[in-house]
């Protein structure tokens, strides 16, 4: 019977990590040119058949023009699919179908280290991912350029965040079709009400209440909007330190139920 303490409980981590992560960048090398194509294509698609089809019906949305508001919803949207579904589906395929933990585990790497390098492995995925449509907004002239500094680093610390709760998915889902029980519950209604592609005053309090309390996405995109405006807010840290709390808390989490799944 599982504890808190057990859930909770320190991983045991060293530069090991990053040999796992090492191992899966090096298969990513080997995929890039097909890897590239769509965070590369669909901000691109998504800006046109929105940002300037919608946008000609919409053209503002609380003084933004819409092509500007729904570009870093995009960037956001990307960072999130990239870690999550890395850190899901492809993780989970290396665990059961290719046994590569298993394999890994063999070596001096522990198994604490064999999920941490999977999460980093997914933010780093979410970087490169992110950056690709940064270019592709910034090519448009959709971002300030003051602060796009902030944002690829920015990323990175989203992706820890979805990494996180897809492999949490991962230890606990019965089979590779149950994941389309968290991507339906949960990733989708995160791509719809999190101010993604309308403002989230218009919802009403009670939701805006939960969706900042329950979807990660709505604090990302808060952010990341905030950052290309150039419009940076009080606010904004606030949404920060909340996803790094819930990071460290899900990143924890996730490596102990993993632990708990390859032991059986």
């Amino acid at each position: 019977m599982r504890t808190l303490g057990d859930l909770f409980r320190l991983p045991v981590l060293s530069r090991l990590c990053w040999t796992v992560w090492q191992r899966d960048m090096d298969v990513y090398k080997k995929t890039f040119k097909v890897n590239v194509v769509p965070p590369l294509l669909e901000p691109i698609l998504y800006l046109v058949a929105l940002g300037f089809g919608l946008g000609l019906f919409i053209k503002e949305i609380e003084g933004i023009p819409y092509t500007r508001f729904i570009a870093p919803a995009l960037f956001s949207i990307t960072t999130m699919y990239a870690a999550f579904f890395e850190c899901s589906y492809a993780s989970y395929v290396r665990m059961y179908y290719q046994k590569a933990f298993d394999a890994i585990i063999a070596t001096p790497v522990n198994i604490d280290e064999v999920v941490a390098g999977e999460m980093l492995s997914g933010a780093t995925k979410a970087l490169i991912n992110g950056g690709i449509v940064l270019g592709v907004i910034a090519a448009f002239g959709l971002v300030d350029l003051r602060y796009i500094m902030f944002l690829l680093p920015f990323a990175f610390i989203a992706g820890v965040l979805f990494a996180a709760l897809g492999m949490i998915c991962t230890a606990v889902v019965p089979s590779i079709d149950s994941f389309n029980y968290p991507v339906f519950l949960f990733i989708t209604p995160m791509f719809l009400f999190s101010g993604t592609f309308f403002p989230m005053s218009v919802l009403p309090e009670g939701i805006q209440v939960l969706a900042y309390a329950l979807l990660p996405l709505t604090h990302v995109v808060k952010i990341a909007r905030g950052l290309t405006l150039g419009i940076p807010e009080v606010s904004l840290l606030l949404s920060l330190l909340w996803m790094l709390g819930v990071s460290a808390v899900a990143f924890v989490l996730a490596i102990n139920l993993m632990r708990k799944r390859l032991i059986q």
